[in-house]
């Protein structure tokens, strides 16, 4: 058997060139035999269905024709975020820009824990960083795989610099990787304020900042993760000055509206934080992963600092390599600069920012049609792309069954929420190209799962 050819090198772009045809090939063909948002039969059929196709996963002898008959299963028992009625998490579908822009990083297989491993890749991540964090009203910024392990980062650094005592506070609507970050990082139990309205209200911050003794750590949300709802950032923000308490934001949903002139405003506030988390791969249309986050003070990040002498010696680092192993807690990762860098210098700016202001639009568009029909009930109006509305008088058992029987028919994946003591179907409007007649199709398809 021959040696099997590289991605890269000299043979590297001829090996791939028809390899790339039968992906995409594949990945046609299995959206074809899926036929909707979906795979058809639930958990156990979508389970056999790939265990028939895949076979033996480690056979003794290699089956050439195995990448495009992997890839068309995957893709047959995928859920594509593209699809208009695949609306329930913060899960976008990627721009193609950004998807070839990935493939060539798997191609080249930079790894940034070393200039010598990925000498371009480490002055695009600090020209990306740089533009990032200034677009928060911050001076730097980390790339991490997402929200999660930005949430970790920014209470990191909040206890280094503040010592093991320090006590999260935060809304019952906020994320749950922070108060799991509290606990993985062996802080003191977070003090979870209600939210009876979804947002962490400044009069009950206040009180719990005056009677807890600190130092404290606020985390406020602009977007939460069921509803898509922004709390007071600027209340909250002079509450954290006048107390003297660390202000930390999660934008990981909300962050994106920094790129629309119609949405910032929303986002007043956001350059008051230490730390503020984004991820674009949510309101960025980028493929997994994409997050960072944006620190205020840069000195915040020594914290990071990790010496290992094969990877930043002293005498290199004193010759001007730069050292790359302070910019993240992992060691090993990919240069996820690249497809945003793409992104941002192929839209803009302002090419971003539309996209941010359609999707903002369609679930207006999905509020007021919900209002048009006396068998649905609205919870509120959104705040971004997020739409909460359940059958009228259904019970919270009903709620649930309708999602689960859309979901195993493979007609639509919608997400669901407890808010105001109810159950609600979540809709998360990601997709750009979305029209008015796809929106009408989904309400269509919850009425006639309803029960009479």
């Amino acid at each position: 058997m021959s040696t099997p050819p590289l991605a890269s090198g000299p043979e590297g772009t001829g090996a791939l060139r028809p390899l790339l045809t039968a992906v995409l090939d594949a990945l046609d063909a299995g959206a074809q035999a899926r036929g909707g948002p979906l795979p058809a039969g639930g958990p156990e059929t979508v389970a056999a269905r790939l265990r028939a196709a895949v076979g033996d996963v480690l056979p003794e002898h290699g089956d050439p024709h195995a990448l495009p008959a992997l890839v068309r299963a995957l893709a047959e028992g995928a859920a594509d975020p593209a699809h208009p009625r695949c609306a329930a998490h913060l899960h976008c579908p990627p721009l193609a820009v950004a998807t070839a822009a990935d493939l060539a990083v798997s191609a080249l297989n930079p790894s940034m824990d070393s200039w010598d491993q990925a000498p371009a890749a480490s002055e695009l991540e600090t020209l990306v960083t740089t533009a990032l964090a200034r677009l928060a009203g911050h001076t730097d910024a980390l790339v991490t795989t997402g929200g999660t392990e930005a949430n970790q980062l920014a209470l990191l650094l909040a206890r280094e610099t503040h010592g093991p005592t320090l006590r999260l506070l935060c809304g019952a609507g906020a994320h749950h990787s922070l108060t799991r970050a509290a606990w993985l990082l062996g802080l003191p139990e977070p003090v979870v304020l209600p939210a009876p309205t979804g947002l962490l209200d400044p009069t009950t911050l206040d009180d719990a900042l005056t009677t807890l003794p600190g130092p404290h750590l606020v985390a406020a949300t602009a977007g939460t993760t069921d509803a898509g709802l922004i709390d007071p950032l600027p209340d909250i923000a002079a509450l954290c000055h006048a107390h003297g308490a660390r202000l930390h934001i999660d934008a990981a949903y909300g962050g994106g509206l920094l790129f629309s002139d119609r949405q910032r405003p929303k986002l007043t506030g956001l350059d008051a934080a230490h730390t503020v988390t984004l991820d674009l791969h949510k309101l960025g249309w980028q493929p997994v992963a994409a997050g960072l986050l944006t620190v205020r003070d840069p000195a915040d990040l020594t914290a990071l600092h990790q010496h290992a002498d094969y990877l930043n010696a002293d005498d290199d680092t004193e010759a001007g390599l730069p050292d790359l192993l302070g910019r993240s807690l992992r060691t090993t990762r990919r240069p996820d600069v690249l497809k945003i860098a793409v992104t941002l210098k192929t839209l803009g700016r302002h090419g971003l920012g539309t996209l941010v202001d359609q999707v903002c639009d369609h679930a207006q568009e999905f509020a007021a049609l919900v209002r048009t029909r006396p068998g649905l009930e609205l919870h509120a109006p959104p705040t971004i792309s997020t739409v909460l509305f359940r059958p009228t008088g259904a019970t919270d058992d009903t709620v649930a069954a309708i999602r689960r029987r859309l979901l195993t028919d493979g007609h639509a994946v919608l997400g669901r929420a407890r808010l105001d003591g109810r159950l609600w179907l979540k809709t998360t409007l990601l997709n750009p190209h979305t029209h008015p007649h796809d929106l009408a199709a989904l309400l269509n398809l919850v009425e006639g799962t309803t029960p009479a």
